[in-house]
């Protein structure tokens, strides 16, 4: 079994990715999702979170060889950043999704100097929005951001083109493709609902896909 399968099969059997095509989620922005992502579940799930723990710092080593620091994204990042820090002997911090107000008012918290090579360590990637602004805060701290690593993405249209636009390189353990695909072959969905799923991931806001097969 490939990384990104095992990983798919892990978030599945733990509920941390759920899908639910006839009952759709709604989300904080009115989009309504097939599919619930709840990936601190991997926290507290310990084989599974080796597995993970472990995939991270595999994509880290071949993807960002040069890496000096682990940069995690709060809160979800966090833990996942210091864990895979521990497991390569790398430094750790985290950034603030925005400044404290008191104290010295750090967004970037954890040793960062001018120059060093950081890679961010992210949960979940949708839109990309909340990732990128990580990203820039880093940028202008003079980092040099050689890219993300995360535990899943929806490979979202709209998502991928941020991160083109803003340059920046995600590599993930597993994806929405795959992990509809391994849904299906273990009986969480049936099999004509995954071009249910393809359809929302291609186009979040048109909700035809609710009306598919039932």
């Amino acid at each position: 079994m490939d990384l990104s399968t095992q990983i798919a099969t892990d978030l599945l059997s733990i509920k941390a990715v759920f899908f639910r095509p006839e009952e759709p989620f709604t989300w904080a922005s009115g989009i309504k999702s097939p599919v619930y992502c709840d990936n601190r579940l991997t926290l507290t799930a310990p084989e599974v979170r080796t597995h993970v723990e472990n995939g991270l710092a595999q994509l880290v080593r071949e993807n960002y060889p040069d890496v000096e620091v682990l940069m995690g994204t709060s809160t979800a990042g966090i833990a996942h950043a210091a864990i895979v820090g521990h497991l390569m002997g790398l430094p750790m911090g985290y950034v603030r999704s925005s400044n404290k107000d008191h104290g010295r008012q750090n967004r970037i918290e954890g040793k960062l100097l001018p120059g060093q090579k950081v890679v961010v360590v992210e949960d979940l990637i949708s839109t990309g929005g909340s990732v990128i602004d990580v990203v820039e805060a880093l940028r202008e701290a003079q980092a040099e951001v050689l890219g993300v690593v995360s535990i899943f993405t929806y490979g979202m249209k709209r998502g991928l083109e941020r991160l083109a636009e803003a340059n920046v390189k995600n590599i993930s353990l597993t994806n929405f493709d795959c992990i509809a695909a391994v849904a299906a072959q273990e009986g969480y969905i049936k099999p004509e609902d995954v071009q249910r799923l393809l359809a929302f991931r291609d186009n979040p806001s048109d909700e035809s896909w609710i009306g598919g097969t039932k």
